[in-house]
C-alpha cells in the first residue's frame, strides 16, 4: 500500500467516477432517456414536469408588460377629449312665467354663478383637496393605486370604490356619465391624463368646484354655500368649507338635516377633514382649535329668494310640472326649463292686497290674537286653471302653503255638496224602500237640536248617545225647503239629507266635484255639516264645478313647458262630468240667492257665494263664483309654536261670522 493510499484512507483500486456531461437543451428527450435511464430525476415526476421554468415566467411577464404598455400608448393616442361638455356642467336656471307670458320668477341662483378660482378662499379650496385629493397638485391626473382598486372591485365583486383624483372626478362631471363601468373608468383615466397635460391644475380645480353636485338642487361650491349657509362662497370659513367638502361623498348621506344618521356622519367627516388640513399644513393647530362646534347648515335650502307670494306660486308650479311632465328632481335641478303658468298677475295682486288689508285690520283691532291668525285663499277658473293663491305672509318664514293646506274644517261651506248629492241621487226613507226625487222645494225640518234618523230609527254614536243636528246660531227655522235652507245656511236639514241620500253618495259627489277623498274624514253624520278639511284650492275647484254646469276639471298651475325652446310633453287635465247639468244649475241658483240675501250690493252681478262657519268658531270661509272664476277664502287661528289645534277666532273673522273672509273674497273678485 502506498503512502498516498494510506493517507487518504481509500482502497488502492479507488477511482474517481467520471462526471457525465449534461445533454444540450436541444437534445431530444427520447434519446436522453435512452442515454440516461434515471431521467427524469426524483422530484420532477408527474404534473410538475409541465411547470414553466423561471425563465419562462420572466419572459411571459415581460411580454405582458410590453403588450400592456403598447395597449396603453395606443389607447392614450386614440382617446380624444370631448369637444362638448355634458348637461351636468351646463346647468341652467328654470324660468317661470305669468299667464301673460312675462317672467315671474327664476329658481336657482342666477346663471349657475360659476366662480373664478381666485374668488374662492384658499381655506375652501384646501378643505376640498384635503377631503378628496391632497396630492392633486403633484399627481399626473390619475391615481394608479385608486384606479387599480376600483377596477378590481368593479370586475371582481360587481361593485365600485372611490380612489379617483379630482381630475378624474372633473372629467366624469363634465364629459362622461355617472355610470360605474370598467369601460367608463378606463376612458375617464385616459381623458384625465390628457387633460392634465392640456389644462393647468388651477383650471381643473376651478372647473371641479363649479360643476360638482352638493345636493339641495345645487351644482357648484357657490350655490352650495348659498343653499346651506345663505351666503356667498367668499364668506365661508374653513369649518363651513370642511362640511361642504363632506357632501362630495354623497349629499344624500351627509346632509345633516335629513336624518340623525346623516348628522352623525357629517360631523365625523367634518372633523376628519379639518384634521387632514392640519396634517398637510393648510390649517394651523391653533386655527383648528377654534372650530370645536359643528357649523350647522340651514334647515332648508333657500330655493326662492324673493319672499313674496311668487314663491308660493313657484312651489305649486314646480310640483305640478314635475308630476305632469314626468320630470325627476335631478332633471329639474339641471335646469333649462321654461314653465308657463296659469297664474294671473292682476288677480294675484288683488288677492294679496285683500289679505294684507284684512291682516292689517286684525292687528289694529286685536294685536295679540292677530299673531295667530292664518289666511288661505285661491282663485280657480271653471276650466281648472289656478289663477291666484295666497299661501302665507312670507315663504322665507312660513314655507308651507296655506292655499294648499288641509288644516281646518269646511263647516257650512260644505253644504252645497250635500245638496248636490241629494238632487243627483234622491233619498230613501226606509231600508230597501223606493228612491224619492229631491227638489229645491223639498221640505225638511229646520229646527235646532232635532234627532238624526236612519231607516232603522234614531242614530246613536259610539258612546250610546243620540246624535242631534244643530244650527250654527242655535236658531230654529221650522219646516223649510232645501233651496232656501242652503241660501240661509240652515244646517239641520242637510245633516238629515245626508243620511237619507247616503253618506257614501255624499262622499262620492264631493270627490267627483273636486274635493280630495283624503280630506273628507270618517263617514259619519258630521260629514254633512263640514267635518272635512279641504284646502282653499280644492274648495274653489269644487264651487267651480257647479259654475261649469257640473263639469269638473282638476286644478292645474302649468299650461306649457319647454326646455331650451323645445316642447316638453305635459299631461293636461280634461273636463269630466261630476253632476248633472240641471243639478249644478239648481245648486248655483241657491248660491246666488245666498249671496244676494247676505250682500245685496252685488245682487245685480251674475255671481254666487256662500259663507262657511264651524260650530266651535275655529274657522270662517267664504266661497263663490263670478265671471267663470271661483274663489275660496278661509280664516282661522292656530298657534304653531305650541300646537296644531285650531283656536277660536273670537271675532277675528269680523262683526259677522263671515265678514272678513267675504271682504277678502270680494276684493279678490274685484267687488271691493
Amino acid at each position: 500500500m502506498t503512502g498516498t493510499a494510506q493517507r487518504s484512507g481509500r482502497p488502492a483500486d479507488h477511482r474517481r467516477p467520471r462526471r457525465r456531461r449534461a445533454a444540450p437543451k436541444w437534445f431530444p428527450r427520447a434519446a436522453l432517456r435512452r442515454l440516461r435511464p434515471d431521467y427524469p430525476r426524483p422530484g420532477h415526476t408527474g404534473w410538475r414536469r409541465w411547470l414553466p421554468s423561471w425563465r419562462q415566467w420572466l419572459g411571459g411577464f415581460l411580454g405582458a408588460v410590453g403588450l400592456s404598455g403598447l395597449f396603453l400608448v395606443v389607447a392614450y393616442a386614440v382617446t380624444d377629449i370631448p369637444e362638448n361638455l355634458n348637461s351636468y356642467a351646463t346647468q341652467q336656471d328654470n324660468v317661470f312665467y305669468w299667464s301673460d307670458g312675462t317672467p315671474m320668477a327664476r329658481t336657482g341662483w342666477v346663471q349657475r354663478q360659476a366662480m373664478p378660482l381666485k374668488d374662492i378662499p384658499e381655506d375652501v379650496r384646501w378643505a376640498v383637496l384635503a377631503a378628496e385629493n391632497e396630492s392633486f397638485y403633484s399627481d399626473p391626473g390619475i391615481s394608479f393605486k385608486g384606479l387599480t382598486r376600483a377596477l378590481w372591485r368593479t370586475v371582481g365583486e360587481g361593485d365600485t370604490e372611490g380612489g379617483s383624483t379630482i381630475t378624474q372626478q372633473y372629467v366624469k362631471n363634465v364629459y362622461l356619465t355617472q355610470n360605474q363601468t370598467v369601460s367608463r373608468k378606463f376612458t375617464e383615466a385616459m381623458i384625465s391624463l390628457k387633460l392634465d397635460n392640456r389644462m393647468s391644475k388651477d383650471q381643473i380645480l376651478e372647473g371641479y368646484l363649479n360643476t360638482s353636485w352638493f345636493g339641495r338642487g345645487t351644482y357648484g361650491i357657490q350655490r352650495a354655500a348659498q343653499a346651506y349657509y345663505g351666503k356667498d362662497v367668499t364668506h365661508l370659513n374653513a369649518s363651513q368649507a370642511a362640511f361642504l367638502a363632506s357632501l362630495l361623498k354623497g349629499a344624500g348621506l351627509y346632509d345633516p338635516t335629513l336624518s340623525k344618521a346623516n348628522h352623525k356622519r357629517a360631523v365625523e367627516r367634518w372633523s376628519w377633514t379639518l384634521d387632514r388640513m392640519v396634517k398637510i399644513g393648510r390649517l394651523s393647530p391653533a386655527e383648528r382649535a377654534q372650530y370645536k362646534k359643528f357649523p350647522e347648515p340651514l334647515k332648508s335650502a333657500r330655493v326662492y329668494d324673493t319672499g313674496r307670494q311668487s314663491d308660493y306660486l313657484v312651489e305649486l308650479a314646480q310640483q305640478y310640472a314635475k308630476k305632469a311632465a314626468h320630470i325627476s328632481d335631478k332633471q329639474f335641478d339641471l335646469g333649462g326649463y321654461q314653465i308657463y303658468t296659469t297664474f294671473d298677475r292682476k288677480r294675484e295682486t288683488d288677492l294679496t292686497d285683500a289679505v294684507a288689508n284684512a291682516r292689517k285690520q286684525a292687528k289694529k283691532n286685536q294685536p295679540k290674537a292677530a299673531k295667530t291668525v292664518h289666511y288661505g285663499a285661491a282663485s280657480v277658473a271653471t276650466d281648472g286653471r289656478i289663477l291666484a293663491v295666497y299661501g302665507g305672509p312670507d315663504h322665507r318664514t312660513q314655507g308651507y302653503n296655506e292655499s294648499n293646506s288641509s288644516t281646518v274644517q269646511a263647516g257650512s261651506a260644505f253644504l252645497p255638496f250635500v245638496y248636490a248629492a241629494g238632487l243627483e241621487h234622491g233619498v230613501r226613507k226606509t231600508r230597501g224602500g223606493p228612491t224619492t226625487r229631491v227638489t229645491p222645494q223639498t221640505v225638511y225640518d229646520g229646527d235646532d237640536g232635532i234627532p238624526v234618523t236612519t231607516p232603522e230609527g234614531p242614530y246613536w254614536d259610539r258612546s250610546g248617545k243620540q246624535v242631534l243636528a244643530h244650527n250654527d246660531d242655535g236658531r230654529s227655522y221650522g219646516r223649510i225647503g232645501l233651496g232656501k235652507a242652503l241660501a240661509e245656511s240652515v244646517n239641520t236639514p242637510f245633516m238629515q239629507l245626508g243620511m237619507d241620500t247616503g253618506l257614501d253618495k255624499v262622499r262620492d259627489t264631493a270627490v267627483a266635484a273636486g274635493l280630495l277623498s283624503s280630506s273628507l274624514g270618517p263617514q259619519v253624520p258630521a260629514l254633512s255639516l263640514g267635518s272635512s278639511t279641504p284646502s282653499a284650492i280644492r274648495m274653489a275647484g269644487g264651487y267651480a264645478t257647479f259654475a261649469a254646469e257640473g263639469m269638473h276639471t282638476e286644478p292645474y298651475s302649468v299650461r306649457r313647458i319647454t326646455r331650451n325652446g323645445s316642447k316638453v310633453a305635459l299631461s293636461t287635465p280634461i273636463a269630466r262630468r261630476a253632476v248633472d247639468a240641471q243639478v249644478a244649475e239648481e245648486v248655483s241658483q241657491a248660491l246666488t240667492d245666498s249671496l244676494r240675501a247676505a250682500h245685496p250690493t252685488v245682487s245685480a252681478l251674475r255671481a254666487t257665494g256662500k259663507s262657511g262657519t264651524t260650530a266651535d268658531d275655529t274657522a270662517a270661509w267664504y266661497a263663490g263664483t263670478a265671471d267663470s272664476v271661483s274663489t275660496a277664502v278661509v280664516v282661522y287661528r292656530m298657534d304653531l309654536a305650541r300646537s296644531l289645534e285650531p283656536l277660536p277666532l273670537k271675532g277675528l273673522a269680523g262683526p259677522t261670522a263671515d265678514s272678513v273672509p267675504y271682504a277678502v273674497w270680494s276684493g279678490a273678485m274685484g267687488f271691493g
